[in-house]
């Protein structure tokens, strides 16, 4: 049986914080007193630190949107650090001994020996609480650090902010350079990309798919007759499966397979249809892209009549339900 692994003395360490047991009668040793360490106990403190503060250190550049690179040497730092400390405790800091003998049984009475091998085989240490102190703040940071990405899935205890868009009825479409997109610019078989004036384009529901169809080809739901004016449509950008980006337009130039003409997303080819509102057609995608309503200004220029038929991005299990609202 052996005392000397990284668990035993990291229990040992956390179990350390603690006042010593005192009995009211003197009793037996299990472990060796063993001498005194401090520089030993000093460095330790001292990676335990630098534990905590690689792990802090990766809690902030993750909140600013550091570099992939970053984050990891951040997070190896601290994991490095971490298993050094646990090196030096195991070797100069708790008592380590080595017993040969066979495996026993269970034996319920053998806890409380236990329990005074943990405590004995501090009893070098000179610095209890704040070895124990050190070690908390370590294993905490970690574990923070750990759960940090958690927070990129979404808003803790408010979803709201998943079903705000920058669309409102009025709003111009604008191209990347921030001109104005006029109706007469949106030609038959090709593709535009769109943006809200004056928003962030970084915002989920921000960018369009803009195209133009013959009119008396489009079958869209109930409801959106008027959401197409002279043939233009436009939708979400951001494909309803995983949230990649619509980059693809298949229009056809000769007789195929497929009469008509669709959006594609190229990341995993969900494709659709959308003279009947951008249904699916083909691939993973679980609802339709939401459209956007059009409408076209005195200026000839092309805006919002309104918000968009359904929540922006991926809908797994359809568990995004809610109308979006704008902002």
């Amino acid at each position: 049986m052996r005392r000397g692994g990284w668990w035993f003395w990291l229990l040992a360490l956390l179990g350390f914080a603690r006042r010593e047991r005192r009995d009211e009668e003197p009793r037996e040793r299990i472990v060796g007193p063993g001498l005194p360490a401090p520089r030993a106990e000093l460095a330790t403190i001292v990676l335990l630190a630098l534990t905590a503060a690689c792990a802090i250190a990766f809690i902030v550049f993750y909140g600013v949107g550091a570099s992939t690179q970053v984050l990891g040497a951040s997070l190896a730092g601290a994991f490095a650090f971490l298993a050094a400390a646990l090196i030096l405790v195991g070797k100069r800091v708790v008592v380590t001994e080595e017993l040969a003998e066979e495996y026993p049984g269970e034996h319920p009475e053998d806890e409380t020996a236990v329990a005074q091998i943990l405590e004995e085989s501090g009893s070098r240490m000179t610095r209890k609480r704040l070895l124990g102190t050190a070690a908390g703040v370590a294993a905490g940071s970690i574990g923070v650090a750990l759960a940090a990405p958690a927070v990129s899935l979404g808003p803790l205890f408010d979803s709201g902010p998943l079903y705000e868009t920058p669309w409102r009825r009025g709003r111009r479409l604008v191209d990347e350079h921030g001109k104005s997109i006029l109706a007469s610019d949106i030609e038959s078989g090709a593709f535009y990309t769109a943006y809200p004036q004056g928003a962030s384009r970084k915002d989920l529901g921000a960018p369009l798919v803009v195209i133009r169809l013959d009119p008396a080809t489009l079958e869209l739901p109930s409801g959106r007759e008027g959401w197409a004016p002279e043939g233009i449509l436009a939708f979400s950008k951001i494909c309803t499966h995983a949230g990649c980006a619509i980059a693809l337009y298949r229009h056809p130039l000769f007789d195929p397979s497929e009469p008509r003409p669709a959006l594609v997303c190229p990341c995993h080819y969900s494709t659709f249809d959308p003279a009947r509102g951008a249904e699916v057609i083909f691939g993973p995608a679980g609802r339709p892209l939401p459209q956007l309503p059009l409408m076209i200004g005195t200026d000839g220029a092309l805006r919002a009549a309104g918000n968009y038929s359904g929540a922006v991005g991926p809908a797994w299990s359809k568990v995004r339900s809610h109308p979006p609202r704008s902002v």
